[in-house]
């Protein structure tokens, strides 16, 4: 089993900037590619950013050039930061955790992130 919480979500107004973090535990070295996504209210979940346990990264479109997904060194946290927050970035930002061999994802509680005009 893998545990994942994350943290550093709250308000913000745009322009400014926040870092999320991911803390997981348990059996992560099951962990193929981890990432955050996030869920606005009406709106289905969609994929902000991703890293491989090789290091790929992969970032929406949306995110690219405003979001740096990143690890420790001993890749038990993941961050993603974010700069240059716009209104439409409100959502409640979830970390995940798949595990390819298991075909199995994992998710955390998630955190709200609202940015004001």
């Amino acid at each position: 089993q893998v545990q994942l919480v994350e943290s550093g979500g709250g308000l913000v107004q745009a322009g400014g900037s926040l870092r999320l973090s991911c803390a997981a535990s348990g059996s992560i070295f099951r962990l193929t590619t981890m990432g955050w996504y996030r869920q606005a209210p009406g709106k289905q979940r969609e994929l902000v950013a991703s890293m491989t346990s090789g290091g790929l990264t992969n970032y929406a479109e949306s995110a690219k050039g405003r979001f740096t997904i990143s690890t420790d060194n001993a890749k038990t946290t993941v961050y993603l930061q974010m700069n240059t927050l716009k209104p439409e970035d409100t959502a409640v930002y979830y970390c995940n955790g798949f595990d390819s061999w298991r075909n199995r994802d994992y998710w955390g509680q998630g955190t709200q992130v609202t940015v004001s005009s």
